[in-house]
């Protein structure tokens, strides 16, 4: 039987029982003296079950009476040591995400309850432990905490929002009516798939680009998640739409070393040249994002196709060229 097993069959026993004696607690849970009284305690003064013992029968029974101990029932999902130290962790990768401390706000009470549960000891190593854990984020675009809690509303609840959002391409403000389908985290940024209504079709707004977010009482438009997957995932990076034209490029060996276990796409393909060369194919909708990605690999990286793509990144280091040399 598991430390959590035991819990709850000590706890309903309590419940069930009460008053019982501490014998017949050991007799049922086939445990010894210390481990049980290690168990009590663990219930009063970690999980904050009102266990106590009653002198007048000898046992131990639920304080404060029924209502008391019905509002005092362990929780349906139990973590060991391990998996608290796992949330944890997946809490400090939270913390490294959420720049504005948005979600870490709301996340607070959970945090509070795992260092309660892993007690003075646990808690003093989970607080070195999350000091050796660093994570280190990309450029990040902050986003107003308001509007990120309007986002995760209208998105839960599904209602529709009014925004007030700058388009940068264009450097144009405008307002409109979109229905919330899913959030995506991507390089540090945080965007909302949506349908808008203005366009009648899926776009990708960026949360910092947001001025403004009210929360509709108009009921959000469901789009099925295989449409959205298909029109917003196919493209290349963060740029939506279904995917025109796949890239050939060919990386050289001292790239290659690294790139030959980077995913790029969920869709590409990749082989070994003779020459030592690594050959990756992938799908893209827009040639934007994909030619940043390039440059940064420099001299290291041919676009063998397609001519367009080639073409940019010509222009691209021209110009790059041109700029420094002068």
């Amino acid at each position: 039987m598991t430390k959590t097993d035991r819990l709850y069959q000590l706890e309903r026993l309590v419940r069930s029982r009460g008053p019982i004696t501490f014998a017949a607690l050991r007799e049922a849970l086939e445990v010894s003296p210390a481990t049980l009284k290690r168990d009590l305690e663990f219930l009063r003064d970690r999980m904050g079950v009102p266990v106590e013992y009653e002198r007048f029968s000898n046992g131990y029974r639920m304080a404060g009476g029924s209502d008391r101990a019905a509002a005092q029932e362990l929780p349906g999902l139990w973590f060991d040591e391990r998996e608290l130290y796992a949330l944890l962790m997946a809490w400090q990768l939270l913390s490294g995400l959420d720049e504005n401390g948005t979600l870490a706000r709301h996340l607070q009470p959970l945090l509070e309850r795992i260092h309660r549960l892993l007690g003075p000891d646990g808690d003093a190593d989970a607080r070195a432990l999350l000091k050796r854990v660093h994570i280190i984020g990309a450029t990040r675009r902050p986003v107003d905490a308001t509007i990120f809690d309007r986002v995760g509303e209208a998105l839960m609840r599904r209602r529709r929002l009014h925004l007030r959002y700058h388009t940068r391409t264009r450097d144009e403000v405008g307002e409109r009516d979109v229905s919330p389908q899913r959030l995506v985290h991507y390089r540090s940024t945080w965007y909302l798939d949506a349908w808008c209504h203005s366009r009648e079709r899926l776009l990708r707004f960026a949360l910092d680009a947001m001025q403004q977010a009210q929360l509709l009482d108009t009921r959000a438009r469901e789009v099925a998640m295989r449409q959205v997957q298909a029109e917003m995932d196919a493209g290349y990076g963060i740029f939506g739409g279904r995917a025109a034209e796949r890239a050939v490029l060919r990386f050289d060996a001292q790239a290659a070393a690294w790139v030959h276990r980077e995913q790029w796409h969920p869709d590409q393909s990749g082989r070994w040249l003779p020459d030592g060369r690594w050959e990756l194919t992938l799908p893209y909708s827009s040639e934007t994002e994909l030619v940043m990605d390039l440059l940064r690999h420099g001299d290291q990286v041919e676009v063998v196709a397609p001519a367009s793509l080639r073409a940019a990144i010509c222009a691209r280091l021209t110009a790059a060229l041109a700029r420094h040399a002068a």
